[in-house]
């Protein structure tokens, strides 16, 4: 295995870390100010802050001059990372950090198997082989045995 496969397996798992300690912090801000929709707002704009700083340090300003350069329905994505954020801290103190974090996977696995089934974006198209369909089944085990 490779230095750049170890390395975004780590940086993955760390991530995912991060996603299931975010949650409970978000839930904990939404309730401390008495709204989620202003906790996913501030979480959102604390974000944006750190990223920009981190894209400035890199060197990759100038990066943000081209966004005029590619289509709007691009921007779909920071639209759809607003609703995790607030799903989550919403979500969380209804159903537990495993139970949603569990039930976030296995929305992903759903839509990479379709992602991955029609080639979407550009993807090279991948068979919905039984072996993938078994790893999803074994998530949505995963979503029942964390209720009990």
């Amino acid at each position: 295995m490779s230095n750049t496969t170890l390395i975004a397996l780590a940086l993955m798992a760390i991530s995912g870390v991060a996603i299931s300690v975010q949650a409970p912090l978000n839930a904990m801000l939404g309730r401390g100010i008495g709204s989620p929709m202003g906790a996913a707002t501030i979480s959102f704009g604390i974000g944006f802050i750190v990223l920009l700083v981190l894209t400035l340090i890199i060197g990759d300003g100038a990066s943000l001059a081209r966004l005029g350069a590619v289509p709007l329905w691009l921007m779909i994505g920071g639209a759809m990372g607003a609703i995790y954020v607030f799903s989550a801290l919403w979500s969380v103190p209804v159903l537990g950090v495993l139970t949603a974090t569990t039930v976030l996977i296995l929305g992903q696995m759903i839509g990479a198997l379709l992602l991955d089934y029609f080639g979407a974006f550009g993807l090279p198209a991948q068979a919905l082989s039984p072996t993938r369909m078994m790893a999803a089944a074994l998530v949505v085990g995963g979503v029942v045995l964390s209720r009990f």
